[in-house]
């Protein structure tokens, strides 16, 4: 689901929720909490949302809960990557994070890669703390446990990351951009809007321009 022309990134700023645990999917849930059985339309972005993304000029996408890429806009597919192009089980960056093959440079070229492994990690924790029924959210947890790194950062069971308010992408056309990262909350389907922007003016609001124009077709020749 692409709506056209707008600019945006991720922000390691969601709240982190600390779990102890027995097992993969036993997960202590705070005291007088009910835990839903699943997440709650996680794979719908409501028409509000998709217009907000629609009138963004910046990069942007929107994720669930389980880091699914569930919308984007075109300035997004030129920075990162054209999510229409992958199966829907591959737009999820979680998964992209720790279960492919090892390449010279991470995902995207981010600077904060690791930043964004110990992000995944803390998020993942308490959306299994807030639903440990679902199966998509036990099934991917399940998965990840493949990787050593996956398994490592969740037995350190940290309660909360220092968020990545800025990043820097190595683009294959355009070279460098760093942008500033926001996410909005969208808590009716405890999902995310996230935007990346750069100061007017700047070397990286040029390029993030000259993408724009670009388009998706930045990145359709470039494997990912």
């Amino acid at each position: 689901m692409r709506p056209s022309g707008v600019v945006a990134v991720m922000r390691s700023t969601m709240p982190g929720v600390a779990a102890s645990h027995a097992s993969i999917i036993s997960v202590a849930v705070p005291p007088g909490v009910m835990p839903l059985t699943r997440m709650p339309s996680r794979a719908q972005v409501t028409a509000a949302v998709s217009v907000m993304l629609l009138s963004a000029r910046a990069p942007g996408f929107v994720i669930s809960a389980v880091f699914e890429v569930l919308a984007w806009n075109d300035l997004m597919a030129a920075l990162m990557e054209d999510f229409g192009g992958l199966d829907p089980k591959d737009r999820n960056l979680a998964r992209r994070a720790f279960l492919e093959p090892a390449r010279p440079e991470p995902l995207y070229g981010i600077s904060d890669a690791s930043e964004f492994r110990h992000h995944v990690v803390m998020e993942l924790r308490a959306t299994l703390a807030r639903y440990p029924a679902d199966p998509a959210v036990t099934g991917l947890v399940d998965e990840l446990h493949a990787s050593p790194d996956f398994a490592r950062l969740w037995e350190r069971r940290d309660v909360q990351a220092a968020p990545t308010l800025r990043k820097t992408f190595r683009h294959p056309v355009v070279g460098p951009v760093t942008v500033d990262c926001d996410s909005l909350v969208l808590t009716d389907r405890d999902q995310h809007l996230v935007l990346y922007s750069a100061p007017q003016g700047s070397p990286d609001a040029e390029a993030l321009a000259l993408l724009n124009v670009l388009g998706p077709q930045a990145t359709a020749a470039v494997p990912r």
